[in-house]
C-alpha cells in the first residue's frame, strides 16, 4: 500500500475536524447538553451528575435563575430560597423588610431581630421600662430584678423577711428565707429547742424527730428504751433490734432451733 496516499488522507480527515470545530462551535455544547448537563450548569469535579452554577438552583432538570429581592444577598444553597436578607432586614414573604427599632433597643448579634437594652424588657412590640421596687436591683441580665439580702418577692415588692430567735437569714430565694440554729427546728414562724431524750444523740435534719437513739435502743414514744435480747439473740446492725445466731430462727419474740431434716 502506498504509505503516502494513507498520510495525504490523515492529513486531510485533520482538517475537516478542525474546520468543522472552527466554523460550528455551538455542535459541541449542544452534544454537551445531549449529554444530560443543562444550561448554567456544570459537572461535578467527583462522582457523577452535575450542579447549577452560582445564581441558579435546580428546576427539574433544569437551572433556574434565583429572583434576588433588594437588601438580599444569595446563599448558594441548592435548595430552599437561595438568599438571606441582609443585617437589618428580615424577610416577609419574597421580599426583605427593614426592621424597625423601637426606643431603647438595638439589633441583634445576628442582625434578624432586636432586643432591649439593659434595663427595659419586650413588651407589645416596644421596650418597656423596668421599675425596681425599693429593696431590690436589676438581675445580671437586665431584664428583670431581685430583693435585696434579707428581703424577698412579695408580687411586685420585697418585703422583709422576719427571722425569728435561734435563727438565720439564708441565701435560698425561695421557702422562708430563714433556718433554724443547731439544736432548733422550724416550727411555724418559730425555731423550737429539739429536746433529745436519754441514750439518744441529735441530729441535724430537718424531718423526724431530730435525734436518734444510741446503739443497743430504741424509739418508744419520746424515750429511748433498752433493745430486750431473748436467748441466742444478738444486735442487728442498726443497733435498734436483734436477730438470732446460727443456726437459731426468729419465732415471734424468741429464737429456737429449726426442726431436723
Amino acid at each position: 500500500m502506498n504509505m503516502s496516499n494513507l498520510n495525504g488522507r490523515g492529513c486531510s480527515h485533520a482538517w475537516v475536524a478542525l474546520a468543522i470545530a472552527a466554523l460550528a462551535p455551538g455542535l459541541l455544547c449542544a452534544q454537551g447538553s445531549f449529554a444530560g448537563i443543562p444550561e448554567h450548569a456544570r459537572a461535578r469535579s467527583y462522582g457523577t451528575g452535575w450542579d447549577c452554577d452560582p445564581g441558579y438552583q435546580r428546576v427539574a432538570e433544569a437551572c433556574a435563575a434565583i429572583e434576588l429581592p433588594a437588601n438580599a444577598y444569595l446563599t448558594n444553597d441548592a435548595y430552599g430560597r437561595g438568599w438571606n436578607c441582609m443585617r437589618g432586614h428580615k424577610a416577609d414573604s419574597e421580599t426583605c423588610v427593614a426592621i424597625g427599632l423601637p426606643p431603647h433597643a438595638y439589633l441583634a448579634s445576628r442582625g434578624d431581630r432586636w432586643e432591649c437594652e439593659r434595663g427595659y424588657r419586650s413588651i407589645a412590640e416596644r421596650c418597656a421600662l423596668i421599675e425596681v421596687p425599693p429593696h431590690a436591683y436589676l438581675n445580671a441580665i437586665g431584664d428583670g430584678w431581685q430583693c435585696d439580702r434579707a428581703y424577698r418577692k412579695d408580687g411586685e415588692r420585697c418585703a422583709a423577711i422576719n427571722v425569728p430567735s435561734n435563727g438565720y437569714l439564708t441565701n435560698i430565694s425561695y421557702g422562708s428565707g430563714w433556718a433554724c440554729d443547731r439544736g432548733y427546728r422550724a416550727a411555724v414562724a418559730d425555731c423550737v429547742a429539739v429536746v433529745v431524750p436519754a441514750n439518744a444523740y441529735y441530729v441535724e435534719a430537718s424531718y423526724g424527730a431530730g435525734w436518734s437513739c444510741n446503739r443497743g435502743y430504741t424509739a418508744v414514744d419520746e424515750t429511748c428504751a433498752p433493745v430486750q435480747l431473748p436467748a441466742n439473740a444478738h444486735l442487728d446492725h442498726s443497733g435498734s433490734s436483734w436477730e438470732c445466731d446460727e443456726p437459731y430462727r426468729r419465732e415471734r419474740e424468741r429464737c429456737a432451733l429449726p426442726p431436723p431434716r
